[in-house]
């Protein structure tokens, strides 16, 4: 018995080591990020590093008013949204009639486009978006962003479409609903949580997208990623200022993931049926 209770507690242990090893560098840079848009442009280029100083918000107020930054987490908002909004509406039919019809070719070429380099779309999506005078519009960013949230409520959902039981279909179908009607008030109530789950991760990815707008976007829609470069001078690094507006642009998506976690962990580990 106390052989068993000490393997036990060595693996708990290990356990818990290797969770906070991981854990170390991505909250170290974390917290680093936020001290450097709390620090003066002096103390970020102090050696050694200042860990104990008199925080200012400064940074967070000139990114405000000098910059114009909340038109640029405006546009970030509506992009994201758009594009996660038009990634279920095109997503979920696409998932269900894969798995209901076993469309393996065509979840294939979804896969394909997903995992192919993003700078490959960059040239045609310029020349297209340029002859129809679409640069610097929403609409050509959330159709870009659509290469990256589309794949993913795609790929995500065939898995909880195929554990809905075919037998709840037929039964509704029997009682006088189509199949559109089926999907809509049978199928799609069940998998709520993978819809739940896709929503969340595309919002998030299309958030954080940089390539796409950095080539596409304009003073009107540029969005807050692209707009760390008003920082980036010939001759100066503001990193003062890009500390800051990092801190804003990860802080709105770090609280929504903190809130929402259960239902990203439900959504990615459990079936379609299960609450």
């Amino acid at each position: 018995m106390r052989k068993r209770a000490a393997v036990k507690a060595l693996k708990s242990t290990l356990f818990y080591a290797g969770a906070v090893a991981l854990c170390v560098g991505p909250l170290f840079v974390f917290v680093w990020m936020i001290m450097t848009g709390l620090k003066t442009g002096v103390q970020n280029i102090a050696y050694p590093p200042e860990f104990i100083f008199t925080p200012t918000l400064e940074n967070f107020q000139a990114v405000f008013q000098q910059h114009h930054f909340f038109r640029y987490l405006m546009n970030s908002l509506i992009i994201a949204t758009l594009a996660t909004g038009l990634s279920l509406a095109l997503g979920l039919p696409a998932a269900y009639s894969i798995a209901k019809y076993r469309q393996g070719r065509i979840g294939m070429i979804i896969l394909l486009a997903r995992m192919t380099p993003f700078v490959s779309y960059l040239l045609p999506w310029y020349i297209i978006f340029r002859h129809l005078k679409l640069i610097d519009t929403y609409t050509a960013l959330t159709l870009t962003h659509l290469i990256i949230t589309l794949p993913m409520v795609a790929w995500l959902m065939v898995a909880f479409f195929e554990s809905v039981p075919a037998e709840l279909e037929d039964a509704a179908m029997i009682d006088g609903c189509s199949r559109l009607k089926s999907f809509l008030i049978i199928v799609l109530p069940l998998v709520r949580n993978g819809i739940a789950t896709s929503a969340i991760m595309a919002f998030i990815f299309s958030w954080n997208q940089f390539l796409f707008s950095l080539i596409l976007s304009g003073p009107q829609t540029k969005t807050v990623p692209v707009a760390v470069y008003n920082f980036i001078s010939y001759g100066k690094i503001d990193w003062a200022g890009i500390g800051a507006a990092a801190t804003l642009i990860v802080l709105p998506v770090s609280v929504f993931a903190f809130f929402v976690r259960k239902t990203i962990v439900q959504g990615l580990t459990m079936g379609a049926l299960k609450d």
